[in-house]
């Protein structure tokens, strides 16, 4: 792959500067293309964003420039405070917009919703990159992207998406996209939430694991060796930080010494600027919330690497964005993921004869297991929350994060019984359940509904013999995709659970249709049939 060693070498220089710096010191062209575009672009790019050239900001950083950046940049500047100058007109004489590839794609709702999925998948598949194409980070295999505003693999995204590409038997897709990870491990370090170069500050939720664990169950035990290495750097980016906390120091990176001296960890982007593709609103939210700037801006991008961007699982108040603080909390999902991730390194250096490795990644494990049901579960409630580490205290927003503890069988089954009355009760609703019990309009609270929480749900309460719930979230779930899509002829991102003649609402963009985990969790729950 071109420039690789270029790439990593640049990636801890290039990625954390300023823009002024940026500015001051040009990017070389053998180094574009491997540096976020505030890297690239400067003053260009916070123009185009703070004056919203394009409703959407993602739009701007997915663009592919017709010339050199520097030369873009040098242009700009030149011609940018002369009286005819118009902004939006310049970007679109010198950057090919994003390309819309299911623009030609009609859905035919006389076909059954398995039968679209599966035409949708070529839709969705993107070949191999054999260089990069603007943002984009070339990868060396083909792979499926969610759809709609999203067309770059995404990593947690990509692991539902695998569970229908497997009730579709496409094993060989699953495998494409496995090595195109193992690959991002190998060169960068760790999998980026996508594979843009905006996205190189942070991760997403650690479902490496579970991937190869799906093709394992295929092919057998020896795939775990097969990705040992993988698995041991991407346990490790979580972990970096271990040897620097203490009682001076309670948090450092991703890792979170806890009073009693045990270790859990936090989502925390390395980041501390407004993020490329939605720039004009993280400034918006920075100056409404009068905090410092690189506080908000780093929780503000922590929680985009948890997935839930945005919920009130990461606000003081329920009903404000600005009150964010990401990094002061232990969220119960990612302990519960990376307890996964211990167990399948002790299995995987089990197969390798790495027996004091197994050992380790054993005690590893059953810590973890310990720490979290002692700081996450609720008595009181009798539910999983997560913990705020800066107060002591279980935080005050219940959602379906608790259910993962179910998911990778880390409750007793007191308290999978006890959880399972909390989803019957107060998160069922008529379309499945709900992310969260508040409704704030951001898209991870109420009344929407994710496919990738229908199966952690659906999964963890068969794991604890609810079943007869579980049972019915599904048959609710289908419910609701079927009727959409006989109603719109799409499968879309989120859907409305509580209302199922409303769309979905709230976010940073409009709903996404396409859509991979929604058409993966989908295929999964109707192969069981």
């Amino acid at each position: 792959m071109k420039n690789i060693l270029v790439y990593c070498l640049m990636l801890n220089l290039a990625l954390f500067t300023s823009c002024q710096q940026a500015l001051e010191d040009p990017v070389t062209e053998e180094e574009e293309a491997f540096v976020a575009p505030i890297e690239l672009y400067g003053q260009l790019m916070i123009d185009v964003q703070m004056a919203a050239v394009f409703p959407d900001g993602k739009t701007f950083v997915d663009c592919v420039p017709k010339y050199a950046p520097a030369e873009i940049v040098k242009k700009y500047e030149a011609a940018k405070n002369q009286q005819e100058f118009h902004l939006k007109a310049f970007v679109l004489e010198n950057f090919d917009l994003p390309k819309q590839y299911a623009s030609g794609f009609e859905a035919d709702t006389s076909r059954s919703i398995e039968e679209h999925i599966k035409v949708l998948w070529p839709v969705l598949t993107r070949e191999a990159d054999a260089k990069p194409i603007g943002t984009l980070i070339p990868l060396p295999n083909d792979y499926i992207v969610p759809g709609g505003r999203f067309g770059e693999i995404y990593y947690w995204d990509s692991y539902f998406t695998m569970l229908g590409l497997r009730a579709s038997k496409e094993l060989s897709m699953i495998k494409n996209m496995v090595n195109n990870f193992a690959y991002l491990i190998d060169t960068i370090g760790f999998i980026p939430n996508g594979n843009r170069t905006y996205f190189l500050t942070r991760s997403q939720p650690p479902f490496f694991a579970s991937m190869v664990q799906l093709i394992a169950d295929e092919e057998g035990e020896q795939v775990y060796e097969q990705y040992l290495s993988q698995l041991t750097k991407e346990y490790n980016f979580w972990m970096d930080g271990i040897d620097e906390v203490g009682a001076d120091q309670q948090a450092v990176r991703h890792v979170v010494r806890m009073d009693d001296g045990s270790i859990l960890n936090r989502y925390w982007d390395a980041g501390k600027s407004p993020r490329g593709e939605m720039y004009k609103d993280d400034v918006e939210t920075m100056e409404k919330s009068g905090r410092p700037a690189e506080e908000i801006y780093r929780d503000i991008r922590s929680a985009c690497e948890s997935g839930w961007d945005f919920s009130s699982r990461w606000f003081k108040e329920t009903n404000k964005l600005e009150s964010i603080h990401t990094t002061d909390i232990i969220p119960v999902d990612l302990n519960a993921l990376l307890y996964n991730l211990e167990n399948v390194l002790e299995k995987a250096n089990r197969v390798a004869g790495n027996t004091d490795a197994a050992d380790r990644f054993q005690q590893l494990a059953a810590q973890r297991k310990n720490t979290l049901l002692k700081y996450c579960w609720d008595e009181t409630t009798g539910y999983f929350r997560d913990y705020d580490f800066k107060t002591n205290s279980i935080t005050p927003v219940p959602s379906l994060a608790g259910m993962y503890p179910l998911f990778f069988k880390m409750a007793t089954p007191e308290q999978g019984t006890a959880v399972a009355e909390v989803i019957k009760s107060d998160f069922l609703k008529a379309g499945g359940v709900v992310s969260t019990l508040n409704n704030n309009g951001q898209q991870w609270d109420a009344p929407n509904g994710w496919a990738p929480l229908q199966w952690i749900t659906i999964k963890g309460l068969r794991n604890y013999e609810a079943v007869e719930l579980a049972d019915e979230i599904k048959s609710r779930w289908i419910s609701l995709n079927t009727k959409v899509y006989k109603n719109t002829g799409k499968m879309v991102e989120k859907y409305n659970v509580e209302d199922m003649s409303l769309e979905a609402g709230g976010g940073e963009y409009p709903v996404q249709d396409g859509f991979g985990w929604s058409n993966g969790v989908l295929l999964k729950l109707l192969a069981e049939n």
